[in-house]
C-alpha cells in the first residue's frame, strides 16, 4: 500500500508543478514533453516568449533522464539505496525551483536567464521522477502520462461493465481503482496549483517540495 500511496503524491506533485510552470513559465510545462511541442508551435507563430525554453525542454529531458538511469545503475551496482538517493536528488530540485522562482520571478519574459535557470531545474525534477517511475514503480500507472491512464481506465469500465472472465475480474478492478485514483491525484495537484499560483504566486511551489520530501521519507520506510 505505501508504493501505491507513494505514485499517488508523485503524480500530485506531477500535476502541480507542471500547471506551476506553465502559469509561471509562458505556458511551459515540466512534466509533458509533449505539451511543449504545442505551446512551441504557438510561441513561433504569435511571437510570444518562451521559444527557448521550449526548445532546450526536450533534449534537457533526455538527458536528464539518460543521467537518472546510469546513476541508479551505479548505485545498485555499488548496493546503494538508489530509489532513496534519487528521491532526494528529486527533492533537491523541486527545491531548487522554488527557490529561484520566488528570487527571480515573476517572469515578463519566459527566455531571460533567471526565468531558464527556474525552467530548468523544474524539468529536471520531472524528468528525474519519470525516469524512477519507469525503473521502480512500472507496475502501477504512470504519473504523468494522464491521456493513457484516461484511456485505461475507459477501457477497464467498458470492460467491466459488458463482462470479462471471472479470473480477470478483480485484477481489473484493482487496475481501474489505482489507475483512478492517480488521475485525481494529478487533477488535485493541477488545482492546487492553480488557486495558489492565483494567491501567493511562485512561493506555492514550497508544496511540491514538502510532497516530494514526504514520498521520499515513507519509501524509505517501506
Amino acid at each position: 500500500m505505501k508504493r501505491h500511496f507513494v505514485v499517488n503524491l508523485l503524480s500530485f506533485n506531477a500535476g502541480f508543478v507542471d500547471t506551476a510552470g506553465f502559469l509561471g513559465l509562458q505556458g511551459l510545462f515540466t512534466a509533458h514533453v509533449t505539451g511543449n511541442f504545442v505551446t512551441l508551435g504557438y510561441a513561433l507563430v504569435f511571437g510570444t516568449h518562451g521559444v527557448t525554453a521550449k526548445l532546450i525542454a526536450l533534449p534537457e529531458f533526455v538527458v536528464v533522464v539518460a543521467l537518472a538511469r546510469l546513476i541508479g545503475t551505479s548505485l545498485r551496482a555499488a548496493k546503494l539505496p538508489d530509489l532513496k538517493i534519487l528521491l532526494g536528488v528529486k527533492v533537491v530540485l523541486l527545491f531548487a525551483f522554488f527557490a529561484v522562482a520566488v528570487r527571480s520571478g515573476p517572469f515578463p519574459d519566459s527566455d531571460s536567464p533567471a526565468a531558464l535557470l527556474t525552467g530548468l531545474a523544474g524539468i529536471a525534477a520531472m524528468a528525474v521522477q519519470n525516469a524512477v517511475h519507469r525503473v521502480h514503480f512500472a507496475a502501477l500507472p504512470p504519473t504523468t502520462l494522464m491521456t493513457g491512464n484516461t484511456t485505461q481506465a475507459t477501457l477497464d469500465v467498458v470492460d467491466l461493465l459488458s463482462g470479462v472472465a471471472g479470473d480477470q475480474t478483480a485484477a481489473i478492478r484493482l487496475r481501474l481503482f489505482r489507475t483512478l485514483a492517480g488521475i485525481v491525484a494529478f487533477a488535485a495537484g493541477c488545482g492546487a496549483a492553480a488557486i495558489l499560483y492565483a494567491w501567493v504566486g511562485f512561493w506555492c511551489l514550497g508544496v511540491p517540495v514538502v510532497v516530494g520530501a514526504v514520498s521520499a521519507v515513507v519509501h524509505i520506510k517501506d
